[in-house]
């Protein structure tokens, strides 16, 4: 172990390794921080760009974009009522009211120091605990795993968009395109209808961009523009006494979005409105929430922040994404021909430390790079979309051609546009059917393993008592969900 720690930290500690994990958050902050961009249009158009990286510096230049794209969007979410990113949602809240009245620069450090302490509990949580889970999942079979998959499937299905029906319509889709291609194992073509390059299977990349970018390009240009009020950070900022009053707000959202985090599928706008609600529930003057307290601005940011380092446990751990942006990660990995999962710390022990040690240096990077965005960047929020969106159109089609040096990347990149476009209409999420069409493959071999271990008895695939525990905790999530959910729409009619 101890060489393995000594490999990664000499791994991280180079220049270009500190740079463009700096970089990283930089870029994520920019796109966060720009309405209609999410992080994970962001890191879906920089994916292309980590063929030629080392493994270990890809994912730490990935997940730097990922937990700057995670604070940025609450800049324009407290200026100009407009989140950058959906988990910035509940931000606004407190935020904009603070804004109105002349205490943006406030809400604005808040929000900030709240991402910085949230972020660096995530990473100590993510060091700590995928360590444990991965001696825990070693004893896992086949039938194990697929109970496992399962309950991510289920559980995304569950917490994205406001219907569970639509979200498991998603699923079943990403399941559907995860069989497209070459059965290696009996050698037929499935849902090829005649197309070679289809062998393969469909490419990741060219799916990712077409159903997050290009689809908002197309929902741009076909949506009425609408006119946004704009307030300047004005006023002072936070003060010392305030920050601490604010520290048990910030380590109890902390807790929440690392305990949402953990549980594949669930995200950072869950966590954000469960830390906030919780906040207003032990607050001493509930009444203010919704009207500029700052308390509310810091438990919103702390719990979807609280995410953003958690999120990569079941990744690491168990080679499970716990949402779309470490879906894209496992992407990377799968890329560089590396299988996330309890064998990564035994095969691949120095990638997996450089990880950490770069998400170590995480919460410095967001505070240096958060400092100046949150005074400086909001211009960015003042482009002309008619004039940024094309340039994201290139950025896709370079992207896509890039992966095999092919038009037919691209074709499909541009029908994935459209259905994802299709799919924002009909309110149909795209994360469960990225996520079903990454996890796909690992439903797939996992029950042919369990009937071929089990000798085609059904019975096989209920007798560990994990398989239970699995079934169980698939039940009690998705009850869990739906309380929650209807918890927080009685918040927003509330206000």
């Amino acid at each position: 172990m101890w060489e393995d720690i000594a490999a990664g930290f000499a791994l991280f500690a180079t220049w270009q390794t500190v740079g463009l994990f700096g970089l990283g958050i930089a870029v994520g902050i920019v796109i966060g921080a720009i309405p209609g961009l999410s992080v994970t249009l962001a890191v879906s158009l920089a994916l292309p760009l980590t063929f030629a990286m080392d493994p270990a510096l890809a994912i730490i230049f990935l997940a730097g974009i990922y937990k700057g794209g995670t604070f940025g969007g609450s800049i324009t979410a407290i200026l100009i009522r407009t989140p950058g990113t959906p988990a910035a949602a509940c931000t606004l809240l407190d935020g904009y009211p603070l804004a109105r009245r002349g205490e943006a620069a406030k809400a604005l450090d808040t929000a900030l120091y709240s991402s910085a302490v949230a972020d660096f509990c995530s990473n100590l949580a993510l060091i700590f605990l995928a360590g444990i889970i991965v001696l825990f999942a070693r004893q896992f079979g086949p039938a194990e795993y697929f109970w496992l998959v399962c309950f991510a499937l289920t559980t995304v299905a569950a917490v994205s968009g406001d219907s569970l029906a639509k979200g498991f319509i998603a699923v079943g889709i990403g399941l559907l395109l995860s069989t497209v291609g070459r059965d290696l194992f009996f050698g037929s073509d499935r849902l090829m209808f005649g197309q070679r390059e289809l062998a393969g299977g469909v490419a990741l990349i060219p799916l990712l961009i077409g159903l997050f970018a290009v689809a908002e390009v197309i929902s741009h240009y076909a949506s009425k523009p609408r006119p946004r009020e704009r307030f300047e950070g004005t006023g002072e900022g936070l003060t010392w006494s305030e920050f601490r009053r604010l520290l048990p707000t910030i380590f109890r959202g902390s807790a929440i979005g690392v305990g949402v985090g953990a549980i594949p599928g669930t995200g950072g706008g869950i966590a954000s409105f469960l830390s906030y609600g919780e906040a207003k529930r032990v607050s001493k003057s509930p009444e203010t929430f919704g009207r500029g307290n700052i308390e509310g601005v810091a438990a919103a940011e702390a719990g979807n922040n609280g995410v953003a380092g958690a999120t990569l446990i079941p990744l690491l751990a168990l080679g499970v994404p716990g949402d779309v942006v470490t879906a894209i990660m496992l992407g990377a990995f799968m890329i560089h021909d590396i299988a996330p999962g309890p064998g990564l710390f035994e095969r691949h022990g120095n990638i997996v430390y450089a990880i950490f040690f770069g998400l170590a240096l995480s919460p410095i990077w967001l505070l240096a790079l958060g400092k100046l965005a949150s005074r400086g960047f909001t211009r960015i929020s003042r482009i002309d979309p008619d004039l940024l969106m094309p340039a994201v159109l290139l950025f896709c089609v370079l992207g896509s051609y890039s992966v095999n040096n092919s038009m037919f990347d691209v074709g499909l990149m541009a029908v994935a546009g459209v259905a994802g476009f299709a799919m924002l209409r009909l309110d149909i999420p795209p994360a469960p059917l990225v996520i079903a069409f990454v996890l796909g493959p690992l439903v797939e071999d996992n029950f042919r393993r369990s009937v071929r271990i089990g000798r085609g008895r059904a019975e096989y695939f209920f007798e560990d008592p994990m398989s239970w525990v699995f079934i169980a905790l698939t039940a009690l999530s998705i009850f869990a969900i739906v309380r929650q959910r209807r918890r927080q729409a009685r918040l927003l009619r509330g206000r």
